[in-house]
């Protein structure tokens, strides 16, 4: 049986996709593609503050397997996002693509504040295995 969603937003743009899912028990995965150089502005970073009303604190999961890079003012933000909402974000995991998108990670994991809440994965099933665990009904 396929776990149910609640919603999918999705972003698409020349440089990048980007979409976002919601899960019931507070599961929410975020999938980036491409190169994210802020083309969607604070869109998603809105999506997903309508992910946090109303519920208790949520697991998010980041997939950027397929990203080739970001920009620096594009992880700025990211980070800023991530720090000014860790008191509703019970966990992170972060699967990433390559070794710049892992430093990259690292780089936002270090500015937020995130040490003992976001994990960053470079293996793919292990990752996919999380998550699996994570939304299963």
């Amino acid at each position: 049986m396929a776990p149910q969603e609640f919603g999918t937003v999705r972003y698409e743009g020349i440089h990048c996709n980007l979409s976002i899912r919601q899960f019931p028990e507070g599961v929410v995965l975020l999938e980036i593609s491409g190169t994210d150089v802020g083309e969607f502005g604070d869109a998603p970073m809105r999506a997903l503050n309508e992910c946090l009303t109303g519920v208790g604190p949520i697991r998010l999961f980041i997939d950027a397997r397929e990203v080739r890079g970001t920009s620096i003012e594009v992880s700025g933000e990211w980070a800023r996002w991530l720090h000014n909402n860790k008191v509703q974000l019970r966990d992170i995991s972060m699967l990433t693509g390559s070794r710049l998108i892992e430093i990259t990670a690292d780089f936002v994991r270090r500015f937020s504040s995130l040490e003992g809440t976001m994990r960053i994965y470079t293996d793919e099933a292990e990752f996919d295995q999380a998550l699996a665990a994570a939304i299963r009904p």
